[in-house]
Formats: structure tokens, sequence, C-alpha cells
């Protein structure tokens, strides 16, 4: 039995990602900000009292990081899936940039996922298999410039990629696998009704993907399909 722990887990693709991990019989340990933003996780513990736990979390605090350290003591986390994330706000373009938004979306999207990773490295250590998980975008890939706008998401989203690079070649003489990965556009809250996949379709193919990850896979940019995604 694997256990994941999964930070942003009380709507989209995270929850969707606790849904089937535990359909799987896996542990899961599901981090919302607060209790009362995470009525559908409780929804599932009801279903899974003995194998998920639900954690609060905010991940740009170092004080609720350092509670979740706290919590996790002495358990082994075989994957870790840092899916929190912010879309940047609504004033990201050259007409009008909210720049304390943009501070914001960085803080949540490139520089949390490090904060959290570091974190449970000891937690990681445990296990046989370890594997980090960001979930990035396709509109953080340097080699895609065909749409304008949504500067504050796209340059947290290459930022991030970066910082799982390299996160990659330290932790590569551990043994620990570390890989962005664009989980397509989902129909969330965040991607809108007219996205391509649906939330069980991405976690679907995530959890396909992270199955499968073997050691030369660390430091490489994949898409939720098991495709490789150009930087």
């Amino acid at each position: 039995m694997e256990t994941v722990l999964i930070t942003g887990a009380n709507r989209g693709i995270g929850l969707e990602l606790a849904r089937q991990y535990l359909k799987k019989s896996s542990r899961v340990f599901a981090t919302s900000r607060t209790s009362e933003s995470a009525p559908s996780l409780s929804e599932l513990k009801q279903s899974y009292p003995d194998t998920l736990q639900v954690l609060p979390l905010e991940v740009t605090d170092d004080r609720s990081v350092q509670t979740l350290v706290e919590a996790l003591r002495g358990e082994t986390i075989d994957v870790l899936i840092n899916n929190a994330g912010v879309s940047g706000g609504k004033q990201q373009d050259i007409r009008s940039m909210d720049y304390a938004w943009w501070a914001h979306t960085l803080a949540v999207n490139a520089i949390a996922p490090f904060r959290v990773t570091v974190a449970v490295l000891d937690n990681l250590r445990r296990s046989r298999n370890p594997r980090i998980i960001t979930l990035s975008s396709q509109l953080g890939s340097m080699l895609r410039a065909t749409t304008t706008g949504f500067y504050a998401y796209r340059s947290s989203k290459a930022a991030v990629n970066k910082v799982m690079q390299g996160l990659a070649v330290d932790l590569r003489s551990e043994n620990m696998i570390v890989c962005p990965v664009h989980p397509g556009w989902v129909q969330t809250e965040m991607g809108g009704a007219n996205a391509d996949l649906s939330a069980q379709e991405s976690a679907s193919g995530l959890i396909q993907l992270i199955d499968r990850l073997k050691l030369s896979d660390s430091g490489r940019f994949f898409k939720w399909n098991g495709e490789e995604h150009p930087w």
C-alpha cells in the first residue's frame, strides 16, 4: 500500500487524484487550507475513514508547513503531489497588472512546491520508490509563445519547472524521482467548462504516469498522458 500526499486536494484535480488513489487502495494525506473549504473531502472521508486523512495546510505559511511536518512525523510518503495552485488573478496583462497578485502567484505556484517538498524530505526518504510530482502547465514552456497575457501564471509555471529540474539533480543521489507534469486543460474551476479533459481523465492519466516513472525520468517534463513535454 502506497502513501500519497496531495496538496490543495479539496477540489478539482487534487480531489479527483485523492478519490482515485483511494479507490486503488492507497493511503492518502489530503491537504486543504481550511476544513471549511473541504466539504468534498469530508464526504470522501466517510467512505474511506481508515485510509484518508485530511490535514490543514496553507502552502505559503512556514508555520502551517511546520504543523504538517509534525502531523506526518514518522510517516512514509511514497508520492508527493504538489497540486495547490492559483490562476494569477484577473489582471495579468500589459493593459492591467495586479503586482500584488503576481507576487502571490509566484509564492503559491513556484515557491511553495519547493517549501513543501523540502519539508517532507524525511518522509520521502522512508520510501523505497519516492516520487515528487508538481502540477505545472504547458503555459510555462519556453517553446510555447502562441497566446498573450497570463503573465503571472505563465511565469510561475516556468519558475516551478526550473525549481523541479534543480531538485531532480540535488535528489538523484537519494533515488528520488522529481518531475513537473502538465495535467492538460481540465474542466475545473480554474480551467473552465470548455476545457478538453475532465478531472477524471486527467487524474487517471497522471496516476498511470506516476506509477511507471523511473529514476531515469527524473528531471523531465511530462504531459498527463505520459508524453514528454518540451521545456
